[in-house]
């Protein structure tokens, strides 16, 4: 391909696919031919057939051309997601089609549910990939074959990228720029469209804290808004079940059962979470991030984070410290 010219990103849309899926990735491809210093990108919205597509909020977009018109090869194939997806699993054309354009791809995406797309067309066959945390376990058991990530708000593996639901899609596609474009012309639209520069592939799709909506017992509820409240505080089971009105027993059991995980896990999320904020938002050292975060020393929060986000606070600080 002539480096001048603009990238072909080949948008795949189906009836009720997710606007958002759409039009955050659209609008971060556009923002870059903006921002860069000639046009970068041209996205090109195709379907089975051209014309009208309904999304689920009731806002029509169009297609404008047919896939089977889209010759190889392309630069970057991207799937939307939405409730539409499963119509279009079982559209074997649709698949095919999808299934040709990524043979020949420079590299292949799926936005929220439109994994399930690339899966059926056996694109994500022993790889590691993610969709939106609700469809996870769905796409797990349809397609064993792939190794479903469900916390991460995007995966690579290889030149295939999947992310999580909705706002996820600018994530990734604001990091397919950057790997395009560079740091500058990704900040420069990061701070264009009021967007964190940028989350980590590896962020979780929803933070601890979330799950203290999932809590029936007002004392669970209680015991995680302490420890989200004071992390570096008594956040054992013991405190925990004191502040929950329960035997440690009942508290651990009722807290599993309600939550999804054991007390301990959601207190580490949460001291990884808070460890993580005030490496990308402060100056403090290590030393007193790990203070504050709960850790107690730096030793143990290099360990966490080696085992939980698989790069230690320094490095984690130094790629993905807020502008």
């Amino acid at each position: 391909m002539d480096a001048m010219a603009p990238r072909d990103v080949i948008l795949v849309v189906f009836p009720d696919l997710q606007g958002l899926d759409l039009i955050g990735p659209a609008e971060v491809f556009a923002a870059a031919n903006q921002e860069a210093a000639q046009p970068a990108y041209r996205t090109r919205l195709v379907a089975v057939a051209p014309g009208p597509m309904r999304t689920t909020s009731g806002i029509t977009v169009l297609a404008d051309e047919a896939i089977a018109d889209v010759q190889a090869p392309i630069d970057t194939l991207m799937v939307v997601g939405g409730d539409g997806t499963y119509g279009a699993v079982a559209d074997a054309t649709l698949v095919a089609h999808v299934g040709r354009l990524a043979a020949d791809a420079r590299r292949v995406t799926s936005v929220c549910s439109g994994a399930f797309v690339l899966a059926q067309a056996g694109l994500l066959d022993g790889r590691r990939a993610t969709t939106h945390w609700r469809a996870c376990e769905l796409l797990a058991r349809s397609f064993p074959a792939v190794t479903v990530e469900p916390d991460p708000i995007y995966v690579r593996d290889g030149n295939v990228f999947t992310s999580a639901g909705v706002t996820a899609g600018m994530d990734l596609a604001l990091a397919l720029v950057e790997d395009d474009l560079g740091h500058d012309v990704a900040l420069a639209i990061a701070r264009r469209m009021v967007l964190f520069l940028r989350r980590p592939a590896n962020q979780s799709q929803f933070s601890a804290p979330l799950r203290a909506q999932a809590a029936e017992r007002d004392g669970i509820r209680a015991a995680q808004h302490l420890v989200t409240e004071h992390p570096e505080g008594d956040c054992t089971v013991a405190a925990l079940a004191r502040v929950a009105l329960m035997s440690e027993r009942n508290f651990a059991r009722c807290f599993t059962a309600e939550v999804g995980f054991t007390p301990a896990r959601y207190v580490e999320r949460v001291r990884v979470e808070t460890a993580r904020r005030l490496l990308e938002d402060t100056d403090d050292g290590v030393e007193a991030v790990a203070a504050a975060a709960g850790f107690g020393t730096a030793e143990t929060m290099r360990r966490t984070f080696l085992r939980t986000v698989r790069t230690n606070p320094t490095e984690y600080r130094r790629r993905f410290r807020a502008a």
